[in-house]
């Protein structure tokens, strides 16, 4: 599973997930740093990543566009990138579930909070 980490999510988490999210990457460490929603999206769709946000604007295009790319939308509020990592990993089989499982396939988003 590959998850792209939007730039409000501290490159940090990466080590923090590493055992559960190996081929997770974030905007920072791919040289995406400033770029634009629209461009995040791009590249993780061209890139079969799924984007991990606190941001609503993703949630807007994957309404808009649809998907791929898939979206985890992290809807609890400001917290560390501790406690990111801590509720990534106790959801890893939600997660999974909701990006390769064939049932979950008309879905755009998932709303973690």
């Amino acid at each position: 599973m590959k998850l792209l980490f939007d730039q409000n999510i501290s490159f940090r988490i990466l080590a923090k997930i590493q055992e559960f999210y190996p081929d997770a990457g974030q905007v920072r460490s791919l040289q995406l740093e400033n770029s634009s929603d629209k461009e995040i999206w791009d590249f993780a769709k061209n890139n079969e990543y799924t984007i991990v946000t606190f941001d609503a604007d993703f949630f807007e295009i994957a309404n808009l566009n649809g998907h791929p790319p898939k979206i985890i939308w992290l809807r609890f509020g400001n917290t560390t990138t501790i406690n990111i990592a801590k509720v990534l990993c106790e959801k890893y089989q939600l997660i999974k579930d909701f990006i390769d499982n064939p049932d979950y396939q008309g879905l755009a988003c998932l709303e973690i909070d």
